[in-house]
């Protein structure tokens, strides 16, 4: 193949590439809206004939405990934890008390923490329990999946499938 020949392939791979990774993010956004409405947790993608090619998970992230407000949650740890606060020119928690603290405030679902020595419970100011990322969900193709929506492209039977940058919009 010459170099003009690659300079073509390279373009035209690239604006496809492009069209298609667009068009992937609309339809993400409709999949997520259309199975957070539906309420369904899994979905089989199958190919016009019939052949599962792949599965649709939905994926709800587990809230965590995390700290919204440093200055609150410092003053805090300084008074019930001196020994976890390490002055310099900065003062800050240590990382790996902070981290040990909220994943017991994950693991019990609510931003408190109970004194081992004296069995007080104190709710733990400048940490809040919430979702660290959206909603989404996954594909993943079964065995011989991509080849079967590979061949199904090729043989026009995914021609429904609008991606408008190369159908110029037509489904």
């Amino acid at each position: 193949m010459d170099m003009q020949e690659l300079a073509l392939e390279s373009a035209a791979l690239k604006a496809l590439g492009d069209a298609i990774s667009e068009r992937q993010k609309a339809v993400r956004v409709q999949m997520q809206e259309a199975l957070t409405t539906s309420g369904a947790s899994r979905l089989d993608a199958a190919l016009p004939d019939g052949t599962k090619v792949a599965t649709v998970f939905r994926t709800d992230p587990k809230p965590t405990a995390a700290v919204v407000d440093p200055e609150l949650f410092l003053k805090w740890v300084r008074e019930h934890s001196p020994a976890n606060v390490v002055t310099r020119l900065v003062t800050e928690i240590r990382p790996a008390y902070t981290a040990a603290l909220l994943a017991e405030m994950t693991a019990i679902g609510s931003a408190v923490w109970a004194d081992r020595e004296t069995g007080e419970v104190h709710d733990v100011p400048g940490v809040e329990i919430k979702a660290t990322r959206a909603a989404g969900h996954s594909v993943r193709p079964v065995d011989g999946g991509r080849e079967a929506i590979a061949e199904a492209w090729r043989t026009g039977a995914l021609a429904h499938l609008s991606i408008p940058q190369i159908t110029g919009g037509a489904a």
